[in-house]
């Protein structure tokens, strides 16, 4: 999904990122969950994929350290959960629009 073009109308701008969270995997049937997952949920985190940032984002990071790589539209990464706040595009789907630093972590699959 590299280089995936940005349908969504949205365009963040300074230091926001549109992220496309992977779809939840679908459970059947009805689970309690024990409190050793509830505590999990906490700190929970999920997958997606940038597909678009602001002109400054990740620009503190690339002046602390002249080998950081900035992520880009396309890069699969790791935010957390309640990361931004969802927006929906004129496509039709739901994004999270957050600020670089709740990029946690730039996967390389």
């Amino acid at each position: 999904m590299k280089n995936e073009e940005n349908r969504s109308g949205i365009v963040p701008i300074d230091l926001r990122v549109l992220v496309l969270q992977d779809a939840p995997d679908e459970k059947k049937g009805l689970i309690i969950m024990p409190d050793s997952v509830k505590d999990k949920e906490k700190f929970a985190q999920v997958k997606g994929t940038i597909i678009a940032t602001g002109e400054n984002a990740w620009e503190e990071a690339a002046n602390r350290s002249p080998t950081f790589r900035k992520p880009a539209a396309g890069d699969r990464v790791i935010i957390g959960k309640y990361a931004g706040i969802k927006v929906t595009g004129i496509d039709g789907v739901d994004y999270q629009l957050m600020n670089d630093e709740d990029v946690i972590a730039r996967l390389e699959e």
